[in-house]
Protein backbone atom coordinates (compact mmCIF):
# COMPACT_ATOMS: atom_id res chain seq x y z
CA UNK A 1 0.00 0.00 0.00
CA UNK A 2 1.25 3.34 -1.08
CA UNK A 3 2.42 6.02 1.82
CA UNK A 4 1.27 9.34 0.35
CA UNK A 5 4.02 12.24 0.42
CA UNK A 6 3.49 14.45 3.54
CA UNK A 7 5.54 17.20 4.54
CA UNK A 8 5.96 14.81 7.55
CA UNK A 9 7.25 12.45 5.82
CA UNK A 10 9.09 13.72 2.70
CA UNK A 11 12.80 13.07 2.00
CA UNK A 12 13.01 14.10 -1.79
CA UNK A 13 11.50 15.02 -4.59
CA UNK A 14 13.74 14.88 -8.19
CA UNK A 15 12.56 15.24 -11.44
CA UNK A 16 15.56 15.63 -14.42
CA UNK A 17 14.59 15.37 -18.04
CA UNK A 18 16.83 14.79 -21.14
CA UNK A 19 15.57 14.66 -24.92
CA UNK A 20 15.21 10.90 -26.52
CA UNK A 21 15.84 11.18 -30.02
CA UNK A 22 13.35 8.65 -31.24
CA UNK A 23 9.78 9.16 -32.72
CA UNK A 24 7.39 8.49 -29.53
CA UNK A 25 5.79 5.88 -31.53
CA UNK A 26 9.05 3.80 -31.18
CA UNK A 27 9.94 4.60 -27.43
CA UNK A 28 8.34 1.70 -24.96
CA UNK A 29 9.94 2.65 -21.39
CA UNK A 30 8.03 -0.78 -20.19
CA UNK A 31 9.95 -2.89 -22.55
CA UNK A 32 12.95 -1.15 -22.19
CA UNK A 33 13.05 -0.96 -18.18
CA UNK A 34 11.22 -4.57 -17.69
CA UNK A 35 14.16 -6.43 -20.00
CA UNK A 36 17.16 -3.83 -18.80
CA UNK A 37 20.35 -6.25 -18.38
CA UNK A 38 22.22 -5.37 -15.55
CA UNK A 39 25.17 -4.28 -17.49
CA UNK A 40 23.26 -1.57 -19.48
CA UNK A 41 21.46 -0.66 -15.94
CA UNK A 42 25.07 -0.22 -14.17
CA UNK A 43 26.66 1.67 -17.51
CA UNK A 44 23.88 4.35 -16.89
CA UNK A 45 25.23 5.30 -13.41
CA UNK A 46 28.48 5.27 -11.42
CA UNK A 47 26.53 4.46 -8.19
CA UNK A 48 24.59 1.47 -10.10
CA UNK A 49 25.36 -2.17 -8.17
CA UNK A 50 23.27 -4.54 -10.10
CA UNK A 51 19.35 -5.09 -11.45
CA UNK A 52 17.69 -7.84 -12.44
CA UNK A 53 13.65 -8.45 -13.17
CA UNK A 54 11.61 -10.67 -11.02
CA UNK A 55 7.81 -10.65 -10.24
CA UNK A 56 5.56 -10.63 -7.31
CA UNK A 57 3.35 -13.57 -5.93
CA UNK A 58 0.46 -12.15 -8.22
CA UNK A 59 2.70 -12.19 -11.24
CA UNK A 60 3.58 -8.28 -11.56
CA UNK A 61 6.86 -7.31 -13.05
CA UNK A 62 9.95 -6.17 -10.37
CA UNK A 63 12.39 -4.33 -10.95
CA UNK A 64 15.34 -5.20 -8.37
CA UNK A 65 17.85 -2.50 -8.02
CA UNK A 66 20.81 -1.78 -5.92
CA UNK A 67 22.92 1.72 -5.92
CA UNK A 68 23.72 3.69 -3.50
CA UNK A 69 21.82 7.25 -2.78
CA UNK A 70 24.27 9.41 -0.65
CA UNK A 71 26.43 6.97 2.18
CA UNK A 72 23.23 4.62 1.82
CA UNK A 73 22.81 1.49 -0.15
CA UNK A 74 19.98 0.63 -1.49
CA UNK A 75 18.55 -2.29 -2.45
CA UNK A 76 14.65 -1.34 -4.70
CA UNK A 77 12.07 -3.77 -5.03
CA UNK A 78 10.04 -1.35 -7.33
CA UNK A 79 6.48 -3.08 -8.59
CA UNK A 80 5.45 -2.08 -12.13
CA UNK A 81 2.19 -0.37 -10.84
CA UNK A 82 1.78 1.25 -14.22
CA UNK A 83 3.76 -0.27 -16.81
CA UNK A 84 3.25 1.22 -20.54
CA UNK A 85 5.07 2.63 -23.50
CA UNK A 86 5.51 6.08 -22.73
CA UNK A 87 5.08 5.89 -18.63
CA UNK A 88 6.10 3.91 -16.30
CA UNK A 89 4.74 3.92 -12.42
CA UNK A 90 7.08 1.92 -10.35
CA UNK A 91 6.49 1.83 -5.88
CA UNK A 92 9.39 0.22 -3.81
CA UNK A 93 9.93 -0.05 -0.42
CA UNK A 94 13.47 0.32 -0.16
CA UNK A 95 16.23 -1.21 2.15
CA UNK A 96 18.57 1.39 3.23
CA UNK A 97 21.18 0.46 4.91
CA UNK A 98 23.95 2.89 6.32
CA UNK A 99 26.91 2.74 8.80
CA UNK A 100 24.29 3.75 11.33
CA UNK A 101 22.10 0.46 10.20
CA UNK A 102 19.24 -0.60 8.31
CA UNK A 103 15.81 0.57 7.86
CA UNK A 104 13.27 0.92 5.00
CA UNK A 105 12.01 3.94 2.72
CA UNK A 106 9.09 4.23 0.24
CA UNK A 107 10.68 5.30 -3.47
CA UNK A 108 8.43 5.84 -6.27
CA UNK A 109 10.13 6.28 -9.29
CA UNK A 110 8.19 7.81 -12.38
CA UNK A 111 9.56 7.21 -15.83
CA UNK A 112 7.71 9.59 -18.55
CA UNK A 113 8.67 9.61 -22.36
CA UNK A 114 6.41 12.97 -23.88
CA UNK A 115 6.73 13.83 -27.82
CA UNK A 116 7.97 16.68 -28.77
CA UNK A 117 7.75 16.53 -32.62
CA UNK A 118 7.71 13.13 -35.01
CA UNK A 119 11.37 12.77 -34.18
CA UNK A 120 11.69 14.10 -30.41
CA UNK A 121 10.76 12.98 -27.14
CA UNK A 122 11.23 14.78 -23.29
CA UNK A 123 11.83 11.93 -20.93
CA UNK A 124 11.21 12.46 -17.39
CA UNK A 125 12.85 10.67 -14.66
CA UNK A 126 11.67 11.23 -11.77
CA UNK A 127 11.62 10.31 -7.82
CA UNK A 128 9.96 10.65 -4.69
CA UNK A 129 11.24 9.35 -1.44
CA UNK A 130 9.19 8.76 1.48
CA UNK A 131 9.93 7.98 5.11
CA UNK A 132 8.26 4.56 6.19
CA UNK A 133 6.71 4.58 9.66
CA UNK A 134 9.67 1.90 10.41
CA UNK A 135 12.09 4.84 9.35
CA UNK A 136 10.56 7.54 11.34
CA UNK A 137 11.06 5.19 14.59
CA UNK A 138 14.39 4.78 13.40
CA UNK A 139 14.91 8.71 12.94
CA UNK A 140 13.24 9.06 16.44
CA UNK A 141 15.67 6.17 17.76
CA UNK A 142 19.08 7.62 16.69
CA UNK A 143 18.31 11.31 17.48
CA UNK A 144 18.43 12.12 13.92
CA UNK A 145 16.30 15.66 12.87
CA UNK A 146 13.76 14.38 9.86
CA UNK A 147 14.94 17.76 8.08
CA UNK A 148 18.56 17.01 8.45
CA UNK A 149 18.13 13.85 6.82
CA UNK A 150 15.68 15.30 4.21
CA UNK A 151 18.01 17.78 3.14
CA UNK A 152 20.93 14.78 3.22
CA UNK A 153 19.09 12.48 1.02
CA UNK A 154 17.46 15.37 -1.02
CA UNK A 155 20.80 16.41 -2.49
CA UNK A 156 22.30 12.80 -2.96
CA UNK A 157 18.57 12.19 -4.97
CA UNK A 158 19.06 14.92 -7.33
CA UNK A 159 22.88 14.21 -8.22
CA UNK A 160 22.36 10.25 -8.72
CA UNK A 161 18.88 11.52 -10.90
CA UNK A 162 21.51 14.25 -13.03
CA UNK A 163 23.86 11.61 -13.32
CA UNK A 164 21.78 8.67 -14.83
CA UNK A 165 18.52 10.54 -16.44
CA UNK A 166 20.88 11.24 -19.74
CA UNK A 167 22.11 8.11 -19.57
CA UNK A 168 18.65 6.29 -19.30
CA UNK A 169 17.08 8.42 -22.27
CA UNK A 170 19.74 7.36 -24.64
CA UNK A 171 19.55 3.74 -23.75
CA UNK A 172 16.00 3.89 -24.29
CA UNK A 173 16.54 6.01 -27.62
CA UNK A 174 19.12 2.76 -28.46
CA UNK A 175 16.45 0.59 -27.62
CA UNK A 176 14.33 2.20 -29.68
CA UNK A 177 16.02 2.79 -32.93
CA UNK A 178 18.19 -0.53 -32.87
CA UNK A 179 16.31 -2.96 -30.50
CA UNK A 180 19.87 -3.33 -28.70
CA UNK A 181 20.82 -2.51 -25.66
CA UNK A 182 24.94 -2.02 -25.22
CA UNK A 183 25.14 0.59 -27.85
CA UNK A 184 27.17 3.89 -27.47
CA UNK A 185 26.19 6.86 -25.36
Amino acid sequence: MEIIQTPENALSHSAVTAIIHAPIEKVNIADWLLNLPDAEYQRCSTQHIGAAISTTFDGEPVSLNVETIGDALMVQHYVAIVHEPDYCRMLSISDSITKGGRTKVQVLWELKATKIDDNTCLYTNEIHATATPEMLAYIKENGINLSDAAAARQAASDAHNHEETPNFAKSIENKALTGKYNQPF
